[in-house]
């Protein structure tokens, strides 16, 4: 695509993809390269509204998996409209913690929807806002679970049955093997700097702009 590209990051609760986000971040920025860090669910105010409601409201406990697929397209289509587009024609880099592929493996993978219905909402809610790379970090159930451990606030994602996370998983291995052009799959047990380090090689590979941009910020550190 021309400009910068719209970069993803997926994969299940305590996989370390948002602590890649804010690394990623810090590296467009010491390279002088425009970006914007959004997330899912949020990222607007009606965004922020929905997430609030999706994992942390005392009435969301009784939520089905239908409305919460509804609530999370919701989200997702006021994101794309309002912040990912404007930003991608403006020439800035997107970086987002998750987008669609997580609603097609938590509610249809692992709440079971039918998927050809989460398939056909998700393409309502992005239109032709599709990332350029996905990143999905995996990591196994006792891995993601011993990070969620750390003190925060209670997210009801985080609160799911060991065999919901297995097939939050599974789902995200199977849609990998179909999309194996967008996503790439890194180990999740490995060092933040190991992760990083492998993120950033893939996206110069990938993208020239980016590629550019750190052969110039190389040659400066070396003057």
């Amino acid at each position: 695509m021309a400009g910068m590209p719209f970069i993803t990051f997926e994969g299940s609760e305590g996989c370390g993809k948002s602590t890649q986000v804010q690394l990623l971040a810090t590296h467009l920025k010491i390279l002088g390269v425009p970006f914007l860090v959004t997330r899912e669910p949020g990222g607007t105010a009606i965004g922020e509204s929905i997430r609030e409601l999706l994992q942390f409201a005392p009435q969301s406990v009784g939520m089905t998996p239908e409305t919460e697929l509804l609530l999370f397209e919701a989200s997702r289509s006021q994101l794309v409209r309002e912040v990912i587009k404007p930003a991608l024609e403006r020439g800035e880099c997107v970086i987002a913690d998750r987008f669609f592929d997580s609603t097609t493996v938590y509610q249809g993978a692992a709440r079971k929807l039918d998927r050809k219905v989460v398939r056909q909402l998700n393409a309502f809610a992005v239109g032709d806002c599709v990332p350029d790379i996905t990143f999905l970090l995996d990591v196994d159930l006792e891995t993601a679970r011993s990070r969620m451990q750390q003190p925060r606030r209670p997210d009801r994602m985080e609160q799911q049955t060991v065999e919901f996370y297995e097939q939050v998983r599974d789902g995200y291995q199977e849609l990998a093997k179909w999309q194996r052009d967008r996503i790439v799959v890194i180990k999740g047990w490995q060092s933040p700097h190991d992760i990083e380090k492998e993120i950033w090689e893939t996206l110069v590979k990938r993208f020239p702009e980016l590629a550019a941009k750190s052969e110039i910020e190389n040659r400066k550190s070396k003057m």
